[in-house]
């Protein structure tokens, strides 16, 4: 164990001097904030249960509404827009400084992104095939396929964003939040068609996204307007599920008429303006841990692999309620209906076994999210952080 933390502190310590100096560590501890809130939400509020053979899906708030609340703990995508907003209007600023071409800035800035989901889905191809010849119920297949493509949705539009950085960049937030008003009085007050929701896909992100392009400007120097963020953006919140019929969870909810996510409603736009405010308040904290090199070499081997962590998650908690079935289709907290306190006690002792998974899971996949590396000497290894790149005894550390 001595060996182990004195290694750890070698690696830290390693990763911490190898960071330039100007490099903002909090915009990678929001983003891993991000990524792991996403990935403890879906194993905490998605569950698989075993019937007769077939697997499906549910969700403890389905069956414990008052446990809604739980939601808005983990549901940290404005956060993911507000710093992809602000990493793509920065890094599209200064390529526009060193002179590097639109298309040469987007393939590098959507590179990273795509290359893990085509080994996701190559894979989950084979699998899905495999179970079909090998007699697995159509809906049980349906049901595990839809759970690994469904949180890609969000790739896809942030991608679109991304690659539509140099016209929204300094779009006013106002203008989509508006946009999002618009549409939900029109489904939900005028009976519109239920089709025009799917326009929020793109408003409802383009909030937190213009949110960060802001922030790159220097918008938020003060902190009174992240403050008037978080307050309004808590206020209209609260308006809109006890006075506006919106639901109060801020995921989907299997059964549910009305989603808050899929797509966008106001009710979650309001919900992403007050983490944003709240993310922006939470800097100078944030920057003072990660002065801490323990702290930030966490930091930084969670951004290393993100997309990874996020793509394969899923498929982590999947394989752990498979294999389970092969010690019984009644496990607590993993194959039972999640319509208890029980249950919620069973599936927290499950968390580490999920994250056993997912480690394997990385092991096995980190390599397509690095992409090609050129050989190095032994014993040092290539930091790139941001544009800036040094070596250093330690592991290779990557920040979009």
């Amino acid at each position: 164990m001595r060996k182990l933390r004195a290694r750890w502190s070698a690696l830290a310590t390693g990763i911490d001097a190898a960071t330039p100096a100007g490099r903002d560590r909090t915009v990678d501890a929001l983003r891993a904030f991000a990524i792991l809130g996403v990935v403890l939400g879906h194993w905490l509020v998605t569950a698989l249960t075993a019937t007769d053979g077939r697997l499906s899906t549910t969700s403890p708030l389905a069956h414990m509404p008052w446990l809604a609340p739980v939601s808005w703990l983990f549901q940290t995508l404005a956060v993911f827009f507000l710093v992809g907003g602000h990493v793509a209007a920065r890094g599209y600023a200064a390529a526009r400084e060193r002179q590097v071409s639109y298309g040469t800035w987007v393939r590098q800035r959507l590179g990273r992104l795509f290359r893990p989901v085509a080994a996701v889905l190559v894979l989950w191809a084979v699998v899905a095939g495999g179970m079909l010849v090998g007699g697995a119920e159509l809906d049980t297949v349906r049901a595990l396929v839809k759970l690994v493509l469904s949180p890609m949705w969000f790739l896809l539009v942030f991608a679109a964003l991304t690659a539509a950085t140099p016209l929204v960049a300094r779009l006013n937030p106002l203008w989509p939040l508006a946009v999002v008003a618009g549409v939900d009085v029109w489904r939900f007050g005028l009976g519109g068609p239920e089709w025009i929701g799917w326009v929020n896909v793109a408003a409802g992100w383009l909030v937190p996204f213009t949110l960060g392009a802001a922030w790159s400007r220097g918008a938020f120097a003060r902190r009174r307007p992240a403050l008037l963020l978080l307050g309004a953006g808590t206020l209209a919140t609260v308006a809109l599920v006890l006075w506006g019929g919106y639901p109060a969870s801020m995921v989907g909810v299997p059964g549910a008429t009305v989603s808050n996510l899929n797509p966008p409603t106001l009710a979650a736009a309001a919900f992403g303006l007050a983490q944003c405010g709240l993310a922006l308040l939470v800097r100078e904290p944030l920057a003072r841990a990660m002065r801490r090199p323990s702290a930030w070499a966490k930091v930084a081997l969670v951004n290393l692999s993100a997309m990874t962590v996020f793509l394969w998650h899923q498929t982590a908690m999947m394989a752990v309620t498979a294999l389970g079935l092969l010690l019984s289709a009644d496990l607590p907290g993993l194959h039972t209906v999640p319509d208890s306190v029980d249950w919620i006690a069973a599936r927290l002792l499950w968390l580490p076994v999920f994250a056993a998974a997912l480690t394997v899971c990385w092991a096995a996949f980190r390599t397509y999210e690095r992409g090609s590396r050129r050989p190095r000497r032994e014993g040092t290894a290539r930091i790139v952080v941001g544009s800036h790149r040094t070596t250093a005894p330690s592991e290779e550390i990557t920040h979009a």
